[in-house]
């Protein structure tokens, strides 16, 4: 009952403190592996879309309608098959990153990789999404309001995306006050 640990009697208090300024009692690797499940998981609600998305793209070229775009649309489908591209590389690339450094026991490292080209896919396709519309709209609309209307929704996906979670930052616990473990939120670092 009364036993002490081979560490001494001060190890269980100190892992116990440890633990409580974490927030979570894990090892660097097993952090990594957790932040690696959980970007796995975003990454799957944003490949769907992308790939839904970059398939419609790849399809309008070869409709009817495509060859009466005006010299300008047509520009912004190139632009904006190009940007769908990049945001599909992006996004999948993290697959890729654990493919090829599986086994090479560099998960932490992965897991900050896979985070900031996941951040660069999700800036894409804000850029990706807002062009389609613009596309969209301008073949719909034919008037300045279709850059009103993408204005605004460009508005919105950023708050969304961006200004919500930063706004939450900023108003959530501290790291310093021992309430969030550095690997967690949203910075993808895995130490």
């Amino acid at each position: 009952m009364g036993h002490i640990s081979a560490g001494g009697p001060d190890n269980g208090r100190e892992r116990d403190a440890k633990a409580a300024r974490s927030g979570r009692e894990e090892t660097k690797e097993e952090r990594a592996d957790r932040q690696w499940t959980e970007l796995l998981q975003e990454l799957r609600v944003a490949q769907t879309g992308v790939q839904i998305l970059f398939g419609f793209l790849l399809a309008v070229v070869f409709q009817p309608r495509f060859a009466e775009l005006s010299t300008t649309d047509r520009n912004i489908y190139v632009v904006t098959v190009m940007l769908g591209s990049a945001t599909a590389a992006a996004l999948i690339g993290p697959v890729s990153y654990h493919r090829l450094l599986t086994g090479r026991r560099m998960k932490p490292q992965t897991v900050t990789w896979a985070s900031h080209l996941t951040k660069l896919g999700l800036g894409l396709l804000f850029c990706t999404m807002c062009s389609v519309l613009l596309l969209i709209m301008r073949v719909a609309l034919h008037n300045a309001l279709a850059l009103w209307l993408v204005g605004a929704m460009a508005l919105w996906f950023m708050a969304c995306w961006f200004l919500f979670p930063l706004w939450a930052i900023a108003r959530g616990p501290k790291r310093g006050n021992g309430s969030r473990s550095p690997g967690d939120g949203d910075s993808g670092q895995a130490g």
